[in-house]
C-alpha cells in the first residue's frame, strides 16, 4: 500500500493569531484560507512540501459534537491540554531564536532529552503544544 500524510488538524479560536504564529513565527507558507458562515478554516505547510499540510480549524465546526464537548474542547485548548504536532528542523537552536523573537509562549527551551532528542516546545495562540525537534542530518 502506497499512502502519504496529507494533513493534520489543529483547532484554532482566533485566526489572526493562529496565521500570524504558523506564518510569521514558524515559517509556513498559507495554502488555503477559507471562510464559511462565520467560521475560518487555515492551511498552512512548509515552503517545499506541498504535499503535507496543517489545517487550523474551528472546533466548533466538528460534526456531532454537543455542547457539553464544545465546553470540554475550548477548556482543554484554554489549558494547552487538547491537541499537539511534532516538527523537526535542522536548526533547532536557529529555529528557536526566531521563534521565541515572536513572543510564542515557550514551553520548554532546547534541551539535551535523556533518550536522544534534542528538542523544544511552544504553545500556539489556541493553547495546542509544539514541540520541534532537531532533524537528523
Amino acid at each position: 500500500m502506497d499512502i502519504t500524510i496529507h494533513s493534520a488538524m489543529l483547532p484554532q479560536d482566533d485566526p489572526d493569531a493562529a496565521l500570524a504564529f504558523y506564518r510569521d513565527a514558524l515559517g509556513f507558507e498559507v495554502r488555503d484560507d477559507v471562510e464559511y458562515k462565520g467560521m475560518h478554516w487555515i492551511t498552512v505547510g512548509p515552503a517545499g512540501q506541498p504535499e503535507t499540510s496543517i489545517v487550523l480549524y474551528p472546533p466548533e465546526a466538528t460534526p456531532g459534537i454537543t455542547d457539553d464537548e464544545r465546553r470540554a474542547i475550548t477548556e482543554m485548548m484554554a489549558k494547552g491540554t487538547f491537541a499537539s504536532i511534532n516538527l523537526a528542523t535542522p536548526d533547532l537552536d536557529a529555529f528557536f531564536d526566531q521563534v521565541q523573537a515572536h513572543d510564542a509562549e515557550v514551553v520548554q527551551e532546547p534541551t539535551d532529552q535523556p533518550y536522544g532528542v534534542r528538542d523544544c516546545a511552544f504553545r500556539d495562540p489556541s493553547g495546542n503544544l509544539v514541540r520541534v525537534q532537531q532533524a537528523a542530518r
